[in-house]
């Protein structure tokens, strides 16, 4: 009798694996990492490292021990889900509370549900949301150490405690630019809009990343803060709600994922569109300053009916 193996879909031929796409991944991570590394120092590339070997030593442990696959062999999977969760922490943040965070992502977010491919949630976003609640004096701390000692609060931070007054970020000093480079507070990924694009153009060059979750992500938010700025100058204008906070890594980076995205390009601008609404709403009458990663893992659980819905007519079939 022959013993067949089903793996993880979808089912389609092709020279890529999963190993090469993380690999890519991760060079496409290179340019906010070294961004990271300039604006809050060595601890941030110390963290980074951290999530990411962590990350494949965990899944290797899950993966043996106790999952009992003993001819695992790592794909890279894990190390982009640690490096991502370090993204998305302070500069602050101890070493020990990344790791609760990994094993986490790892263990409950990816393979209490079966493991790459059948997961409902970003790992990552998961993670940072479990920190979120667990930890919160660490990654709601509104200081942020920058290499010349300067303390400075995140930009979403004082227009939030200022009553959604962006004259309050203005007063601080910020500017468009140093929101566009990463010259401010916020987690070790998320400041630098520049560093973000050199990866993700990086990454739809070699063709991982497709447009439409983020363009309609990113565009969904224009649209709103727009709407939001005409009524109340107040609010900010779109391009303040663009570059601050991790909008910018959201859409580029986690919202693209491609387990916990829709499979349709319908489905994808669905995703997308939740999501850059969510992030507005949340932001403005939220508890927390940012809204992208619980947006996104609120878009995350949709995702089955999104697919459901948007699923393309098979070739033939007559309505009835």
């Amino acid at each position: 009798m022959i013993k067949l193996k089903m793996g993880n879909p979808p089912h389609i031929r092709t020279e890529d694996t999963v190993r090469a796409v993380m690999v890519d991944v991760l060079i496409g991570l290179i340019p906010a990492t070294i961004a990271a590394t300039i604006f809050f120092g060595w601890y941030a590339l110390f963290l980074i490292v951290l999530g990411a070997f962590a990350g494949e030593l965990i899944e290797l442990w899950i993966m043996k021990e106790l999952r009992k696959i003993k001819d695992f062999k790592w794909d890279g999977s894990a190390a982009v889900t640690g490096a991502l969760l370090a993204m998305n922490v302070g500069v602050g943040t101890p070493w020990w509370v990344m790791l609760i965070g990994v094993f986490f992502a790892l263990a409950v977010a990816k393979h209490a549900f079966g493991g790459l491919g059948q997961n409902i949630f970003n790992p990552a976003l998961a993670g940072r949301a479990f920190l979120l609640i667990s930890f919160p004096t660490y990654m709601t701390g509104k200081v942020f150490l920058l290499p010349d000692t300067v303390t400075q609060a995140t930009p979403l931070t004082l227009f939030g405690d200022a009553g959604h007054n962006i004259n309050a970020v203005w007063n601080a000093g910020i500017t468009y630019w140093d929101l566009f480079v990463g010259k401010v507070g916020g987690t070790l990924g998320e400041t630098s809009a520049l560093a973000l694009l050199i990866g993700f153009v990086y990454l739809v060059i070699r063709k991982r990343i497709k447009l439409v979750i983020p363009v309609t992500y990113i565009s969904t938010t224009f649209v709103f803060a727009l709407i939001g700025w005409l009524i109340n100058p107040k609010l900010g204008d779109p391009l303040f709600h663009i570059l601050s906070g991790g909008l910018m890594l959201g859409a580029l980076f986690m919202a693209t994922d491609m387990v916990t995205s829709p499979m349709t390009p319908k489905g994808q601008a669905i995703f997308g569109f939740g999501a850059g609404a969510l992030t507005y709403i949340i932001r403005l009458f939220g508890a927390y300053p940012e809204g992208v990663s619980f947006s996104i893992l609120i878009m995350n659980g949709l995702v089955p009916l999104i697919d459901m819905y948007t699923q393309p007519r098979i070739f033939g079939e007559v309505k009835e």
